[in-house]
């Protein structure tokens, strides 16, 4: 019989074998550990706030102030019941002032943006990608840019401090064509159009009876960031309103935060108002989420 000779490495000088310099993993590995880290430092960077608010609107006024900041008070449910009771009731008038501004607004954009991305993606005309990079140049612009013409364009028809003044711009969401434009184009097949029109049904009604339900998941997309873009909306409703009880819940906190310099007991209210506020988004989130992932897997059969 023969014997295999096994070649045996001899350890580095300066290092014992089975010490923690042979047992270190290696730079490849090391570096793939630096996006986690990042990420994780964002995440700590983006959720201690809301970590703050979270505490801090179940505190009294007496241990806001007094108590460590992570550790949770006692008074939720008065700083509620304070809220309620502050003007007979205007924070939830606030409330459903984003509620409307929010839901009619983002339906409405949707409608829009699902009607103009499908055309742009469907239909061949002259001008098309001129509108196309039209609407690319209004989805880089600022809105601060665009508030105050918006602002001159609705005092000239007399509909500033109105609930249409707020909802009229937030309409056409450029965005929101693009995205519908792109999904269109991905997920409307052009055999599926041209036989319907060989099977003589309308443009309009291949539109909402085939077209559509292909688009839909794309469209909740839409209809998620829009509604969240304008529920967080702050610098459309303090150019266009005056009177406060057509405030949103973002200009109606300001105010209270304003007269809180001058009130500290305010301070309880405003930071409840801010956590309540954010409930609706949180479950808004949760609900569509659900439905989007529904719909990602039965859009595309929809008939």
């Amino acid at each position: 019989m023969s014997s295999l000779a096994v070649p045996r490495t001899e350890p580095r000088a300066g290092s014992a074998p089975g010490t923690a310099q042979d047992r270190r993993p290696p730079l490849r590995r090391r570096i793939a550990l630096v996006p986690t880290i990042t990420l994780l430092l964002g995440a700590l960077y983006c959720l201690l706030p809301v970590a703050w608010v979270v505490i801090a609107a179940t505190k009294s006024g007496r241990e806001l102030f007094s108590t460590f900041t992570f550790l949770p008070g006692t008074g939720f449910a008065d700083n509620v019941r304070d809220l309620t009771a502050y003007r007979d009731g205007v924070y939830w008038q606030w409330m459903a002032n984003s509620a409307l501004y929010a839901g009619l607004g983002a339906l409405l954009s949707t409608c829009v943006s699902a009607v103009s991305g499908y055309a742009l993606a469907t239909y061949r005309f002259r001008g098309r990608e001129t509108i196309f990079n039209v609407l690319l140049a209004g989805v880089l612009m600022p809105p601060v840019i665009l508030a105050v013409p918006q602002y001159l364009l609705l005092a000239k028809a007399d509909l500033t401090d109105s609930y249409l003044s707020v909802l009229l711009p937030q309409i056409l969401f450029p965005y929101g064509v693009y995205l519908a434009r792109i999904y269109a184009a991905a997920a409307v097949p052009a055999d599926v159009v041209e036989a319907g029109r060989m099977d003589g049904a309308s443009e309009w009604r291949i539109f909402t009876r085939i077209a559509l339900p292909m688009m839909i998941p794309g469209m909740v997309t839409v209809f998620l960031f829009q509604f969240v873009a304008i529920w967080n909306n702050f610098l459309l409703p303090y150019i266009m309103l005056s009177d406060d009880e057509k405030f949103p819940i973002t200009l109606g906190l300001f105010t209270l935060l304003e007269q809180g310099a001058n009130t500290p007991a305010l301070y309880t209210l405003v930071i409840t108002g801010a956590f309540l506020a954010v409930l609706p988004l949180v479950a808004l989130f949760l609900v569509i989420q659900r439905f989007w992932s529904l719909d990602l897997l039965s859009g595309a059969v929809k008939s």
